[in-house]
């Protein structure tokens, strides 16, 4: 049940804030049940969620109380509307919670990146049975192992099944138009099921000794294998003991140079946490079937507010609440939520007992945490908390060096933003091959960091091929003519006679929004000369906007990095940074990172095109069986796209309008 939202006057700016009679009287009125509080700014911005055994008891008490000069106080000044959710359980209450935490990223929690996509490692539902690297959805039908903490450990994984039991990687498409064995089985990594060379009962057999083994079972497979080797030499079958025998001389190599440990724990997560700085790591690491995977290092956001804010809870409930608890419990309880957890969770932080229950009911099995380990788990959390401090130290010193190139560029071009940490700066970059498929990238930086998520590309037409120019102007145009538009008709006519900072005459933009999609940047750069940087200032006359904002990275002699000068569209002269200057070490970062966005997407578009302009399933009349259909007769799209009309035809379930439609889309 939620209860409707209930809009109340801005806070007072006092340090006792005064909030309207309709939120208090909402406050008077809610329920003495568990149930989930979300708190709201004037502007709709989520403030903080949280979850309560009692409604009406928890919600209050941030209305009661005086909270002035502490992080409590601060927030709830900003309180202008609240939501609350009832729910059955303390449990129910804990998993809604998170969920709307990772949906909403209030600035008041600890917020996690939602990171749901783990690496499997796949062994399909086939008469002969391909492993893989994989990552997405689960298809019941095939078999999975993992979640892997990295790429790198899944296929390791699989090199070391190849050298064991030599199960196959190809794809179906090529395994079905096998003709002779491929390398692999010459250099013995793979038993050739393609062309005959292994009995399918062999190759199961394989198969299943290869998901025993990913299960930990490593004895059983030993001996199994010992066994078959006997009989087979008991028969006097002596060539197929000996293919065994050296199965057996692999496996066991194997466990010795992968050092793995015949221990009772199967399927582990060990956590460990590190709180320094107002930042934090929980580093993840992960054993599966017995054996050590890896470790995966995760860096919450908004770790100082919310740590103090809860602490200031906690001692207003005298309950001892460090931040490295509240950190591992925020990680744990938005975690499990998509991911599913190990039976055994080895902590370095003594968590409360309702989170690993909500955890354990929201799995449907029993979870066990263990907060003092002994032997093996007791060396698995000090390697998790070693590599937690590494990893905190690392982030520590790279954010000290990034905030250093962000003040030395600041201070260089004279920008006086009123945060150095909200200094945005956007930057653009064309990429084509001899006029094909131009595409033109916006990269992002803010926050001491490219925001990934803010990228954009541009795909660039009605243009000359090749005229980088008009390509230019065209995603200029693209980027900011809706923007100025926007705000010219809520802010009236931009001003032309408005001197900027620099006393240059120039538009000014006014700051009427401050989300990130509708915030001007602080800074334009252009991956170019001057010629670039002309079309820049057409482009930012015509919308009347400051000329100052623009900057072109012009290479320098020989095009050798460390050598670019800056060229300005303001008529200022051009400034050469220095080839060891932190400046022109972050304009060159965002500059590289817009050329490698630009010319991904261009390649992409390029084999795209090159490819007949899309996928199968893009044609009318293609649908999944045809198009597995096609791939298996042809090997792929590309001996689609070279097969003529009469071949196409040919394939079960394409009559030869179809085929003559596949031909015109592909050519």
């Amino acid at each position: 049940m939620t209860v409707p939202t209930v809009p109340a006057p801005a806070p007072d700016s006092g340090c006792a804030p005064r909030h309207g009679p309709e939120l208090l009287a909402q406050v008077a009125a809610l329920p003495a049940l568990p149930g989930v509080y979300r708190y709201f700014d004037e502007v709709g911005g989520v403030l903080y969620v949280g979850k309560a055994r009692n409604l009406k008891k928890r919600v209050s008490s941030y209305f009661q109380k005086n909270h002035a000069g502490t992080r409590i106080g601060h927030m709830v000044s900003k309180i202008v509307r609240l939501e609350t959710t009832v729910v059955r359980s303390e449990a129910e209450a804990l998993i809604l919670e998170n969920t709307l935490i990772k949906t909403l990223k209030p600035r008041y929690n600890i917020l996690f990146r939602d990171d749901k996509s783990y690496p499997y490692l796949k062994i399909s539902a086939h008469a002969f049975a391909r492993m893989a690297y994989y990552r997405g959805a689960v298809d019941k039908k095939h078999r999975y192992f993992g979640p892997y903490p990295s790429a790198w450990a899944v296929k390791e994984s699989i090199q070391l099944l190849q050298k064991v039991f030599r199960l196959r990687t190809c794809e179906d498409t090529v395994y079905s138009n096998r003709t002779r064995p491929c390398l692999l089985y010459q250099i013995k990594r793979c038993s050739a099921p393609c062309v005959g060379l292994i009995g399918r009962d062999d190759y199961a057999q394989d198969v299943l000794n290869a998901e025993a083994f990913l299960r930990g079972q490593t004895q059983q497979v030993l001996q199994q294998l010992e066994a078959r080797m006997m009989a087979h030499s008991g028969r006097l079958e002596f060539e197929q003991a000996a293919g065994l025998r050296d199965q057996i001389g692999s496996l066991s190599r194997v466990l010795h140079q992968q050092s793995v440990e015949v221990v009772s724990d199967q399927d582990v997560d060990i956590l460990a946490v590190k709180v320094h700085g107002g930042k934090a790591c929980v580093n993840l690491a992960m054993v599966r079937g017995g054996r050590h995977l890896g470790d995966r290092a995760y860096f919450p956001a908004h770790v100082e507010d919310a740590t103090a804010l809860a602490h200031s809870q906690a001692q207003e409930a005298r309950q001892n609440d460090a931040p490295a608890r509240q950190v591992l419990e925020a990680f744990i309880a938005q975690h499990y939520i998509d991911v599913a957890a190990p039976a055994t969770l080895v902590l370095g932080e003594q968590v409360s007992r309702a989170l690993i229950e909500a955890i354990s009911t929201h799995a449907g099995a029993r979870i066990t945490a263990v907060f003092q380990p002994r032997e093996q788990r007791r060396l698995w959390l000090e390697m998790a908390q070693k590599n937690a401090d590494i990893q905190l130290a690392r982030l520590l010193a790279e954010e000290g060096s990034q905030q250093a190139r962000t003040r030395a560029l600041a201070d260089a071009l004279e920008l006086a933003p009123d945060d150095l940490e909200r200094l945005r700066i956007e930057c653009f970059d064309i990429s084509h091959t001899a006029g094909e498929a131009t595409q033109a990238s916006c990269v992002v930086f803010e926050h001491h960091a490219m925001q990934h998520r803010e990228y954009r590309r541009y795909n660039i037409e009605d243009i000359t091929p090749g005229d980088d120019y008009a390509a230019m102007r065209q995603v200029l145009m693209r980027r900011y003519s809706k923007r100025a538009e926007a705000v010219a008709a809520t802010a009236g006519p931009l001003r032309q006679d408005e001197p900027d900072a620099r006393g240059q005459t120039a538009a000014a933009v006014p700051a009427t929004q401050d989300t990130p999609q509708a915030r001007w940047p602080d800074l334009v750069l252009v991956d170019g000369g001057r010629g670039q940087v002309a079309m820049a200032r057409e482009v930012f006359s015509e919308l009347g906007l400051p000329l100052s904002l623009i900057v072109g990275v012009e290479k320098g002699q020989g095009r050798k990095v460390g050598l670019e000068e800056l060229v300005f569209a303001d008529g200022r002269e051009k400034v050469y940074l220095g080839h060891d200057s932190a400046a022109l070490m972050l304009v060159a970062q965002i500059r590289d990172e817009a050329h490698r966005f630009a010319i991904t997407g261009m390649r992409a578009k390029r084999a795209k095109v090159r490819v007949g302009g899309g996928r199968l399933e893009d044609i009318p009349g293609i649908g999944p069986k045809r198009r597995a259909r096609l791939l298996q007769r042809f090997g792929g799209v590309r001996g689609v796209a070279a097969a003529s009309v009469e071949d196409l035809a040919s394939v079960e379930g394409i009559a030869q309008e179809l085929a003559e439609e596949i031909y015109r889309a592909l050519h």
